[in-house]
């Protein structure tokens, strides 16, 4: 997938890697369909003032235009490109609650687009699938637990490796640091949240610098941030730290967390672990937040993150309060093939290819490849009668595993290119292997 790009920042897949796509995208739509969310797709442009409510992004949002204004154009609303799902996923929500069911719950699959310097891992054009569940002025906490275990089911059911979901409550962390007297809770959590980026020097000097915390605080801070466990005893190392001072939201989290880490290892066992360094930047998470690494390809920081809201959409006195995790798709998907650890068996849908022993025969030769496909396999037909040896090339070079003869009399034979192997064979039965009637997606191991 190495390849010089016309425009950077904007990918396109070759046919084999495209292939790749869809089977990690048609996993993602079954696992989540299976687990009762349905399907969504809004709208790719949306308000600039909806855009720029919930977060800084002025710089990286794409602005639309027409190259020919006319005089109501300085009356209409400025419009940009989605640089997520979430935001345009709440517009819908308040825009259409009269019209759904809560707690409603969603899967959208598509793509967005932000102004961002293009590098490795990063586009400005790529795809993101979510997914949420919202309610209609509370929420249970429940529903925190299952966003986790589905995504959680649907990371396996990909062939990307192993994977932890770091789980942390903002309950917890910011109980913790009102108890130990910092209370500006939102700037630490800011802070704290790039400790993998700069370190914990930098971390406390900013701290320090920043809020005014002291040394002891500052110290405090990543000791909390240091605990990480793949059970519940972290409750116990975090009553340590702050000895029987443990207010109210602090005990909120503990508990919240506690549970979140004893179904996850009860349904997805051994892929979360809690770790209270995660604290995730945006200020409008409330509770639970996750992040998720991909093992041999922790350069890529999370893969699939998100968390609990309690009022990124509301209308009037209704708030919508809501959970959902975000997986980078393209992010993922690009690191995976351009390190040669994911692959499609062949680069095309077609299984067989129907030749032609002359021009005359095309009507025939379409005839047979409608038997095939009205089984259930794909079978594309000759275009010209050009000598068998340069047909046969043909179908290799597409990646098509079986060619098709038909003799004059009427007999039929199918032969697999990749060993050579020729057998009889009639349209209205004969059938592939199972392993070949579709492309399959090889993860080579042997490249981790």
């Amino acid at each position: 997938m190495a390849r010089n790009a016309s425009l950077s920042g904007y990918l396109e897949f070759l046919p084999t890697e495209r292939l790749t796509e869809l089977h990690v995208l048609d996993t993602l739509r079954h696992v989540f369909e299976i687990h009762g969310f349905s399907s969504l797709e809004t709208r790719a442009v949306e308000t600039m003032d909806t855009l720029l409510q919930k977060g800084e992004i002025d710089k990286e949002i794409y602005a639309v235009s027409r190259i020919h204004q006319d005089e109501r154009a300085g009356k209409e609303a400025k419009l940009a490109l989605r640089f997520d799902n979430t935001v345009p996923f709440a517009r819908y929500v308040t825009e259409n609650a009269g019209h759904l069911a809560f707690p409603f719950r969603r899967y959208q699959i598509q793509k967005v687009w932000r102004g961002e310097r293009p590098q490795a891992g990063r586009f400005r054009e790529f795809s993101q699938a979510d997914i949420d569940i919202v309610g209609d002025g509370a929420l249970p906490f429940r529903c925190d637990v299952e966003i986790a275990v589905v995504m959680a089911r649907a990371l396996e059911a990909l062939p990307i490796g192993d994977f932890t979901l770091r789980v942390n409550n903002r309950k917890l962390s910011e109980g913790f640091y009102r108890t130990i007297g910092i209370n500006d809770t939102a700037a630490v959590l800011r802070i704290v949240d790039k400790l993998e980026k700069i370190g914990p020097d930098r971390v406390a000097q900013e701290l320090i610098d920043t809020l005014g915390a002291s040394p002891r605080q500052a110290q405090s801070a990543l000791d909390l941030a240091q605990i990480r466990t793949v059970d519940g005893s972290f409750a116990a190392k975090v009553r340590e730290l702050v000895g029987e001072d443990v207010t109210a939201l602090l005990n909120e989290g503990l508990t919240e967390l506690s549970e979140l880490m004893s179904e996850l290892n009860a349904r997805v066992p051994g892929r979360a672990v809690a770790d209270l360094s995660i604290a995730r930047g945006l200020d409008y998470y409330t509770g639970t937040v996750i992040e998720t690494t991909l093992h041999g390809h922790e350069e890529l920081g999370s893969v699939c993150s998100g968390g609990r809201y309690e009022s990124l959409a509301s209308k009037g006195k209704r708030v919508f309060p809501g959970v959902g995790l975000s997986i980078g798709v393209t992010r993922l998907l690009s690191a995976l093939l351009n390190s040669g650890e994911l692959a499609a068996s062949r680069s095309v849908p077609t299984v067989v290819y129907v030749t032609l022993r002359s021009a005359e025969d095309w009507g025939a030769a379409q005839d047979i490849a409608d038997k095939l496909r009205s089984r259930g396999i794909s079978a594309e037909v000759a275009l010209s009668a050009e000598k068998f040896g340069k047909q046969i090339k043909y179908a290799d070079r597409r990646g098509i595993p079986f060619v098709w003869f038909t003799d004059d009399d009427g007999r039929h034979e199918v032969k697999d290119i990749r060993s050579g192997e020729q057998s009889e064979a009639h349209p209205s039965h004969w059938a592939p292997p199972a392993e070949d009637l579709n492309p399959q997606i090889i993860r080579k191991t042997e490249n981790l």
